[in-house]
């Protein structure tokens, strides 16, 4: 079940959303805040696996909440929960998984909460996924179409290094050349649901085919060398999915 913290500084909103994400009985509320400072410090104490966020708060913004999720060694789930659109493209810069409009939808909410279990899913590694998380995931995809300078490219994942989110743009790295794209991290990996392509960092995701050294860093983490030469952080979060996998 998914564990989710909310949020919001107003009342009402916030008891109408906690109310439609417990009818899905998908959804564990561990939480919820109306600023800043609390919300960060339970945050960091309870570990929900999403966090919907209100951006306009009584005097303070969302956005900065987000950011600051994102520093952390295992960031939760975002989805931004607000009577605002005009903010959409900012919260999928920060990788935001969803975003949705007060008032808010029954419907809609249910969608996010699908989108949030498949996501969650393909955290796990397929050998340890249940028969029944195995069967609702989507079947692979073995190519990935994106749009650079107005035209459609479509890239085979075999030719994929590595997918990563540096100075505040998404990169997809070919043996061909550097791809630039204004898709978040978190949409590609969806898009993808590949064996060969794992997240092992907050801001990258790598093509496991194209590892050749793996190489101890700090904090018992480790640095992966890749076939074009870069090297790539592997998170402590990620490392038991990593070991698991490349068998280690």
């Amino acid at each position: 079940m998914l564990k989710a913290f909310i949020v919001e500084d107003e009342p009402l909103a916030r008891d109408e959303l906690i109310y439609l994400l417990r009818r899905t009985k998908r959804v564990e509320v561990v939480g919820e805040a109306e600023a800043k400072d609390e919300a960060l410090v339970h945050i960091g104490a309870v570990r929900p696996h999403v966090v919907f966020l209100d951006i306009q708060l009584a005097e303070e913004s969302g956005l900065e909440i987000a950011q600051r999720l994102m520093e952390l060694d295992a960031p939760p789930a975002i989805v931004f929960a607000t009577a605002y659109d005009e903010y959409a493209l900012k919260a999928f810069e920060l990788n935001a998984v969803d975003y949705i409009l007060k008032p808010f939808d029954e419907v809609r909410v249910h969608q996010t909460v699908e989108r949030l279990n498949k996501q969650l899913v393909m955290r796990v590694p397929p050998n340890l996924r249940s028969p029944a998380s195995r069967s609702s995931v989507p079947e692979r995809q073995d190519r990935l179409a994106i749009t650079v300078d107005e035209r459609i490219v479509v890239l085979h994942v075999d030719h994929i290094i590595y997918i990563g989110f540096e100075e505040g743009k998404t990169v997809i790295v070919t043996k061909e050349r550097h791809y630039k794209v204004s898709e978040p991290l978190t949409m590609l990996e969806r898009k993808l649901l590949h064996p060969s392509i794992i997240r092992v960092h907050r801001a990258y995701l790598v093509n496991v085919d194209r590892i050749i050294e793996i190489e101890p860093w700090f904090h018992s983490t480790c640095q992966l060398k890749l076939q074009d030469g870069s090297q790539v952080p592997v998170s402590r979060t990620y490392m038991k999915d990593l070991k698991q996998i490349l068998g280690f």
